[in-house]
């Protein structure tokens, strides 16, 4: 049977046949000005933190190595490969959300957009903790009171909104820099491993087979290699502003590449560096890999690597920022949140969607670490209700990233049917290949979600408690997600309602 005649025929339906106002109007708004090498940059500051390298070195030991593969087989190529379809089918602004739109219509699409986008905003909240994480290992006295590590988070989102209000191409290039020089600091972790290895020292860890096989025990960190490996599409948020096509193949090849080689040499360096092994699972084995390797040069080392790690904190917040700004962009264009939302500065930046992102990111902050902590009687110090306070929202988020990659992966299976030759006309895998992929993905992703429900990232609070708060948390966030979509669906009736047509202010003239 033929395949295409076996379809309904809404499969038979073009990609232009239902444009968003999005892809008509945002590539004529916004320059095209980034190349494949940004979009690497763009990709590594929004996945590779290489800090779960050392999570999973000190955790799961020689069977970290395992987790990492399973990850990257069943994680990240499936999604780049599914990405690459879906961003040269449809390389317009707002990625998820214009793939879902084109799955599963309007409300999908922007249910998709948002719970793409509130972990993102959120994530310039946990890049800018990052900072503080970093200062402290500077010096563990900086930073103690909840309300200084506020201030300072609050000053690295002020700084990512300037940043993110520039030129793009001027901003892209900063965040180049940094991207070199944070690649050269792993490339000093790895090494740190291998003259470890060189001067003949015996590795902390026992790398007997059987040491290597995944337990019960351990199973978890499958699922926080998946969490470690979120945002591969995020770069396309920003489809209209790329040169060429070609890019995005390029990225996620070069991208996928990048991350895997950085997360094994970290992992590597940790494990094979650092001493005792209690030490390895701490974010700060990183730096103290560095100074374990390097021997007379190490303590200078470590600390460049540190000075460097804190400016990576700071250019991934501002990559944040400008790209998942994107998302508030293309809705304020599509009418789905008000349209000054879309509105450019001179730059040709979405200065309007930046502000209100770094606005919203700030006031969760001062929420989070200022108010919270000094005002919540729950007969805890400050400090610990402070931890609790922003975990149970980070790790909320990363359930509805999890879910918006769910959508992702299945997004591929039904523009596949929807846009049959379309899809032809640019594929780049056979149809069996884009199943299991879709299959992989969801499953990885359904992985990330239970993972983050059963294993509690502080001892603050009961498993119990923490399956409620995050439960509760999650469907809060949905619900806001879906109310936003019917109150701008509501505003925009409203104002079609309110508008004659042309039919209208025809008659009007000739009465």
């Amino acid at each position: 049977m033929n395949t295409s005649s076996s379809l309904p025929a809404s499969s038979e339906a073009t990609p232009e046949g239902n444009l968003l106002p999005s892809e008509r109007i945002a590539g004529g708004m916004l320059p095209r000005v980034l190349s494949a090498f940004d979009l690497v940059a763009i990709f590594v500051c929004i996945v590779l933190f290489l800090s779960n390298s050392a999570i999973l070195a000190g955790g799961a030991g020689p069977s970290a190595y395992v987790y990492w593969a399973l990850g990257f087989l069943t994680f990240l190529i499936p999604g780049a490969i599914i990405t690459g379809q879906l961003g040269r089918m449809f390389p317009g602004e707002g990625s998820l959300y214009l793939w879902t739109h084109k799955a599963f219509g309007p409300f999908m699409g922007f249910f998709a957009g948002f719970c793409a986008w509130w972990p993102g905003m959120l994530g310039l909240v946990a890049t800018g903790d990052g900072v503080v994480s970093l200062l402290q290992q500077l010096n563990p006295a900086w930073l103690s009171a909840p309300w200084q590590q506020g201030i300072v988070i609050v000053l690295v989102i002020a700084l990512s909104c300037a940043l993110s209000l520039l030129r793009l191409r001027i901003t892209q290039r900063v965040i180049n820099m940094g991207f070199v020089a944070y690649g050269a600091a792993i490339l000093l972790v790895g090494l740190a491993g291998l003259l470890t290895v060189l001067r003949h020292q015996a590795a902390p860890v026992n790398y007997a087979l059987p040491n290597w096989a995944p337990t019960p025990a351990t199973w978890t960190f499958y699922g926080m290699v998946i969490l470690a490996l979120l945002g591969i599409e995020v770069p396309l948020n920003m489809g209209v502003e790329i040169r060429e096509t070609r890019a995005i193949t390029r990225y996620l090849f070069w991208g996928s590449l990048v991350v895997i080689a950085a997360y094994l040499l970290g992992t590597f360096g940790v494990m094979t560096a650092v001493q005792p092994i209690s030490a390895q699972g701490s974010p700060a084995a990183i730096a103290q890999a560095v100074r374990a390797g390097f021997g007379p040069l190490g303590a200078a080392l470590g600390l460049l690597v540190t000075l460097v790690f804190i400016g990576f904190f700071v250019f991934a917040t501002t990559v944040y920022n400008y790209s998942f700004a994107r998302l508030i962009f293309v809705s304020g264009l599509d009418r789905r949140l008000p349209a000054f939302m879309s509105r450019l500065n001179t730059a040709r930046v979405p200065a309007v969607a930046v502000l209100v992102q770094s606005g919203i990111a700030t006031a969760l902050t001062l929420l989070l670490f200022v108010i919270l902590p000094y005002t919540l009687p729950l007969g805890m110090p400050a400090a610990d209700l402070s931890t609790i306070v922003y975990i149970l929202p980070q790790a909320a988020i990363v359930v509805i990233w999890c879910f918006s990659m769910v959508l992702l992966f299945v997004n591929v299976l039904i523009i596949r049917r929807k846009y049959r030759s379309a899809f032809e006309a640019v594929r780049l895998a056979p149809d069996w290949l884009f199943t299991l992929c879709s299959a992989a993905g969801v499953l990885a992703s359904a992985a990330g979600m239970v993972v983050t429900f059963t294993a509690p990232w502080t001892n603050l609070l009961s498993a119990g408690a923490w399956s409620r708060w995050i439960g509760s948390l999650v469907v809060g966030s949905l619900i806001v997600g879906a109310a936003l979509f019917f109150v701008g669906q509501h505003r925009k009736e409203q104002a079609q309602t309110s508008s004659p047509t042309l039919q209208d202010a025809q008659q009007e003239g000739e009465a």
